[in-house]
């Protein structure tokens, strides 16, 4: 799939259907002439149903088509029949998807489980039908309930990937690279900046059959936090990660300045975010000699102190054995 076709954000419209009207009738038979009330109730109207599935990743089924309606319910009938009920709209999206009203914004629920099913809009009732009016001063009632009128509501649908690892770094770290070399996902690479503008996601395969999820997080630049760029789209698919990843090219000026301005731009967007556990990899170490990386750990113990770090290059699989043990280790310790 491309990245055109990875959608992760949508406002649809909803309504939901209206009940079927309660019937007025009184019984007739060939040998009853004036008989009881017998009418039907009205059918419910159709409900607006949201349903988790694994096997989408992508809210692109709603690019095109963003309003949802029900279906009405049908009108009572004689004989105590009641009416069918209107047809209900069932919304499949992605595990990991967040639903909120579009006027308050307000997070109304997420979806995080296969055949999770919950009632975005609730159809209207059915009337019910004379049938229930009669009493012994009104027997034969000649009046029955409308149904009930269904609802409108606007929604934003904002997917935020569910992946094991997030990979965090700035733009032309190398995340996609890395991306390509633990999994078989074959995200855009290019030499410039902004390359990857969709979280990438691939599956890491660990021994004895064994696997994680791991997401390329677009590049984050100063100022994310506060929406520069496409802060709060990248972002957000953070919070899902268990563990995090934070990528630094080998060749930047300061590592440890880097880490910290990226670290700022997830406190200052989600201070919960710290919580995760997170593994530094230096990358592109290919270009290093042993005297010049030895150098760099003492810089970087008294830097980073508790945090670990380990040194990899993508490109001539240095340390990938490593940083999949590792990771593996953090995931499931």
């Amino acid at each position: 799939m491309t990245e055109g076709n990875f959608v992760d954000y949508v406002k649809v419209h909803l309504e939901s259907g209206k009940g079927g009207k309660g019937s007025v009738h009184l019984h007739r038979e060939k040998f009853i002439t004036k008989g009881g009330p017998d009418g039907g109730d009205g059918g419910r109207g159709g409900h607006i149903i949201v349903r988790g599935n694994k096997n989408l990743w992508t809210l692109l089924g709603f690019k095109f088509t963003r309003t949802f309606r029900a279906g009405h319910g049908e009108h009572g009938s004689k004989n105590r029949s009641s009416g069918a009920d209107g047809q209900d709209v069932y919304l499949e999206v992605p595990l990991g998807t967040v639903i909120k009203d579009a006027e308050t914004q307000e997070v109304l629920m997420e979806i995080t489980e296969d055949n999770e099913e919950r009632i975005l809009l609730e159809g209207g009732m059915g009337g019910r039908g004379n049938w229930h009016f009669r009493t012994a001063t009104n027997q034969t009632p000649r009046y029955a309930q409308p149904g009930v009128s269904g609802q409108e509501l606007d929604l934003i649908l904002e997917l935020k990937v569910l992946a094991d690892v997030g990979l965090v770094g700035f733009p032309n770290a190398g995340k996609s690279t890395l991306l390509s070399v633990l999994t078989s996902a074959q995200p855009k690479i290019a030499d410039y900046e902004f390359t990857t503008l969709k979280p990438n996601l691939g599956i890491v395969e660990y021994r004895d059959f064994k696997s994680f999820v791991i997401a390329d997080i677009p590049g984050i630049i100063e100022g994310a936090a506060e929406g520069k760029g496409l802060g709060h789209y990248f972002l957000r698919h953070i919070e899902r990660n268990s563990t995090l990843l934070f990528l630094i090219p080998a060749d930047s000026k300061d590592i440890s300045k880097e880490y910290e301005i990226l670290l700022d731009e997830l406190r200052r967007y989600n201070p919960e975010l710290l919580d995760k556990d997170r593994l530094i990899a230096i990358s592109k170490t290919d270009m290093l000699d042993e005297e010049l990386i030895a150098e760099m750990r003492l810089e970087l113990d008294k830097d980073f102190n508790d945090i670990p770090y380990m040194f990899i290059s993508s490109v001539a699989q240095i340390g990938l054995v490593e940083l999949k043990d590792r990771l593996w280790a953090m995931l499931n310790k």
